[in-house]
């Protein structure tokens, strides 16, 4: 079954009385170069997947070609009737149905990956989950090798832009701070059905096996950089001392021990800098 052709998959929707929910974002892949290229950049036949977010099975059967196993969680119960008849001839996948945001996703790599030697993600985002998903997947430092997703070419950009650069902001750091990242290619809208308004991206995120910098309390740290980026037209001293409370003087006192300049705004800021501050305050 050809899930890249638009007419076997609007003929294979229309048999099962299936429309697509705005609410979930659903934004069905019909490029077939895209999800070849997504597999290829995301495992090999040692690798077990972790795909969120299966939609009608089209990028999962690619990774079904290049992994020895695949373990795709699907939010939407109404595809249950679609996803046996789409993926049901593949005998390394299996689907899960459930929020991906709440289900025990280590023990899940536990149980079903055993016999591979290393483990991914992949997945092709709704771009309204896209931040929360990514940092769920990092902060729970599950035993993944890498992350390889589809996103919003400007959540794209954001993610992956250099920590100090206009293009920054909190995830980004966080991003940083757990992993090394890149643009792999963009994607035409005209590569979904239906269309979505904004082109995108496939980024992916080598997990690092430590952070590029040191830092006392993790929770501290990103209680900073948060703040630090809240109000972005506002130097660090007003935003800082506005959300979290710190006196001014002692803020002045800080960037002067450091040689930054009192007009700083977060976003200048690399992520030497940012963990330096933070953990002087």
């Amino acid at each position: 079954m050809n899930l890249a052709d638009i007419n076997t998959l609007k003929s294979l929707l229309s048999k099962e009385g299936f429309s697509f929910k705005k609410s979930l974002g659903q934004n069905f892949l019909i490029d077939p170069t895209v999800c070849p290229a997504m597999a290829e950049n995301s495992a090999d036949k040692n690798t077990g997947v972790l795909e969120i977010g299966p939609g009608v099975g089209v990028l999962t059967r690619e990774l079904s070609k290049v992994a020895k196993k695949v373990v795709a969680i699907e939010l939407d119960e109404r595809l249950k009737k679609i996803l046996p008849k789409t993926l049901g001839d593949l005998d390394n996948v299996e689907v899960i149905f459930g929020d991906a945001m709440k289900l025990d996703l280590e023990e899940i790599i536990k149980e079903h990956f055993a016999d591979c030697e290393s483990v991914s993600v992949c997945a092709n985002l709704p771009y309204y989950i896209t931040s929360p998903i990514i940092m769920m997947l990092l902060e729970k430092c599950l035993p993944i090798t890498s992350i390889t997703v589809m996103v919003q070419k400007e959540a794209a950009e954001r993610l992956c832009a250099e920590v100090g650069s206009r293009n920054a902001g909190a995830v980004t750091v966080a991003v940083t701070y757990y992993a090394e990242k890149e643009i792999l290619f963009e994607v035409d809208r005209s590569s979904f059905m239906p269309p979505p308004n904004v082109d995108s991206a496939v980024i992916k995120l080598n997990i690092r096996e430590n952070p590029p910098i040191t830092v006392a309390n993790e929770e501290k740290f990103f209680k900073f950089v948060k703040s630090a980026f809240a109000q972005r037209r506002k130097t660090l001293l007003n935003t800082v001392s506005s959300t979290l409370n710190i006196p001014k003087d002692k803020l002045r006192t800080v960037l002067s021990e450091l040689s930054i300049k009192e007009t700083v705004r977060g976003e200048e800021l690399t992520m030497e800098q940012l963990a330096q501050i933070s953990e002087r305050i």
